[in-house]
């Protein structure tokens, strides 16, 4: 088992020190699982960055390193998959034919929903992300992200709770 390294962590030397032993392998990790290493590279320096914020909370950087950057991967494979899904629903969509007011609006509700979907918290975001486009049923969410079912519901009822407060008519 890893030793704990509270203390250790907040020092900006042992810090850059815990940086170069694991960012290469964090990278790897994430570029041998995803494919992308752009993706990899962006995941690693957030996650050194959320370590750095919460240093003083953080018993096991190691294991808080890896649950960061696999769920920022997971994020981001969920929006993509929105991105995709859309693209092929509406292939070939013009806007020629619809009115300016319809578009006006349209983009203000997208950004409303970006904006909403961004405030929540990564928890929220992730569950409802994998529940609403992965289609993943509670119990596969809950063995993915290593919690109880109930928390799955919870993290999910708070995203929806959180999503109708800032967008009107949110069903």
């Amino acid at each position: 088992m890893e030793k704990p390294e509270k203390q250790d962590i907040c020092d900006k030397i042992f810090f850059s020190a815990f940086f170069k032993a694991q960012a290469q392998a964090l990278r790897n990790f994430l570029y041998f699982r995803f494919g992308d290493k752009d993706l990899a590279e962006d995941i690693t320096q957030e996650a050194f960055i959320k370590l750095w914020q919460n240093c003083a909370e953080v018993r096991y950087p190691k294991s808080f390193l890896y649950t960061v950057a696999k769920n920022s991967a997971i994020n981001h494979t969920a929006y993509q998959k929105v991105v995709f899904n859309y693209a092929e629903n509406n292939p070939g969509r013009t806007t020629d034919n619809q009115s300016p007011e319809y578009l006006m609006e349209e983009n203000e509700f997208r950004q409303k929903f970006e904006n909403a979907i961004a405030g929540l918290t990564e928890g929220q975001r992730t569950a409802l992300l994998l529940n609403r486009i992965e289609g993943k049923k509670y119990k596969e969410i809950a063995e993915m992200l290593g919690i109880s079912v109930k928390a799955v519901e919870k993290r999910i009822h708070g995203a929806l709770v959180a999503l109708s407060e800032k967008i009107e008519n949110f069903r």
